[in-house]
């Protein structure tokens, strides 16, 4: 899950940070290091969101499997969950088990805050990394290190009017862009003026159809951005041409009052976005629509199209004192039916292929595309910069779209801003090289 107001980190030691971050951390930092005292019986675990909610209620069959051990459920607000998890790695009174959202996977593994988990998983042969979709497993991954468990996915595919498409003639959901594009021009013809929806302030499509390249995004060792290749080139001027094109309007998530209304009314017939809305068109679409409407994968430049690797992962900090028993709560949450009950609970969808061949998920149409987009589903740059870098980059290809820029004009202006702010990335490596090197 992408949350916002992440700091950048660099991978330096983790004296030099600490020592900087107790400079910003002041007298919270004290006030949560008297929070630190251990009780050797508890597992502190902090959680966020609905997440944090509910988790409690799977942990009464995990206490009867570890008697005499109880798990400590905190709750965070995801607005200030991030810079909490910093002043408790400042201040020495980090949990034992935490929730991350896995774009923050990459700063916490740089201040070596987190313990590697690999050696842990090599004596629990229940978590089998292949029975994970791939794109997921991998965001728990720095610099080859293993370093969090996926708790739940997320990824982005498109929600369409079934109705709509059929009466412009498409029977089917397109799977190439060419293809759609052609679709879009069917339901323009049939009276949907901009048949796509596509918030300019929602950084995840345009992040999608760059995943869908074969270039990366950052080049050299993620020194330097790579927006001004062809691969990113080319995914910026087909999302830049669906507003040229009146397929979408140059608008704001915030410039619809109602996106499941609108969508029932037809006043768009497709948008994209991630698996909570499955729930949420149940419950608000006028039961006469309820099935007029469906999901499919997004289309790809010449086939199925790959998207985001989204969603939540468990982590232990390094300076957990009861490690072995909190690798046990990872295991116990990472059990497909136990990720099943969480589904149950939360509508968040597990990161297990078993999972999803079990009740409820299996006879799902809905749900079954998620599987299907999982399983093509990338990463995004494991870099402490990430979340600032997607942001920029939608900011300028919101102003490209706005100003009419040609794609060249934006690719070089957000190349030139992730370059500035991976400058001093870029430093701190040398300078490891150097010391290496010595």
């Amino acid at each position: 899950m992408s949350r916002s107001g992440a700091v950048a980190a660099m991978p330096i030691g983790d004296g030099s940070r600490r020592r900087l971050l107790r400079g910003v951390a002041g007298a919270c930092t004290l006030a949560l290091a008297g929070c630190g005292r251990r009780d050797e019986r508890t597992l502190r675990f902090w959680a966020m969101g609905r997440e944090g909610e509910v988790v409690g209620e799977l942990h009464s069959d995990f206490a009867r499997e570890r008697p005499g051990f109880t798990v400590r459920v905190e709750q965070l607000p995801w607005s200030a969950a991030h810079e909490k998890l910093l002043t408790a790695f400042a201040g020495d009174a980090t949990p034992d088990v935490a929730q991350l959202g896995n774009t923050w996977i990459a700063e916490f593994a740089a201040l070596n805050a987190l313990l590697p988990l690999r050696p842990w998983l090599d004596a629990d042969r229940s978590i089998d990394a292949a029975d994970y979709f791939e794109g997921i497993w991998r965001t728990n991954e720095v610099d080859g290190t293993l370093v969090g468990l996926p708790w739940y996915v997320d990824t982005r595919l498109l929600f369409y009017r079934r109705d709509l498409f059929m009466r412009a003639g498409v029977d089917a959901m397109p799977d190439t862009w060419a293809g759609f594009t052609r679709a879009l021009d069917a339901l323009q013809r049939a009276g949907t003026l901009h048949p796509l929806l596509l918030p300019v302030s929602e950084y995840e499509p345009l992040l999608a159809l760059a995943l869908q390249q074969d270039e990366p995004l950052l080049r050299d060792g993620a020194r330097f951005g790579n927006f001004r290749g062809a691969g990113f080139r080319r995914a910026l001027g087909f999302y830049m041409e669906r507003f040229a094109r009146g397929h979408a309007p140059s608008t704001t998530g915030g410039d619809i009052a109602n996106l499941w209304q609108e969508f029932g009314r037809g006043t768009f017939a497709t948008f994209i976005s991630g698996p909570w809305n499955i729930g949420e068109l149940d419950r608000r679409l006028p039961a006469g629509l309820r099935d007029s409407w469906s999901t499919a994968t997004l289309p790809g430049p010449g086939g199925p199209g790959a998207s985001t690797a989204g969603g939540s992962s468990l982590v232990i900090f390094r300076r957990s004192p009861r490690q072995a028993d909190a690798m046990r709560l990872l295991s116990y949450l990472s059990r497909p039916e136990v990720q099943l009950r969480f589904y149950a609970l939360t509508g968040d969808m597990p990161p297990r292929r078993s999972a999803w061949r079990a009740a409820p998920l299996a006879g799902d149409t809905r749900a079954r595309a998620f599987a299907t987009q999982l399983e093509r589903a990338k990463p995004s740059p494991a870099v402490p910069e990430w979340e600032r870098i997607a942001q920029e980059m939608q900011l300028v290809a919101t102003r490209a779209v706005a100003e009419r820029w040609s794609v060249e004009q934006a690719a070089a202006a957000i190349d030139a801003r992730v370059d500035g702010f991976l400058a001093k990335r870029r430093w701190m490596l040398a300078r490891a090289a150097r010391s290496g090197g010595a």
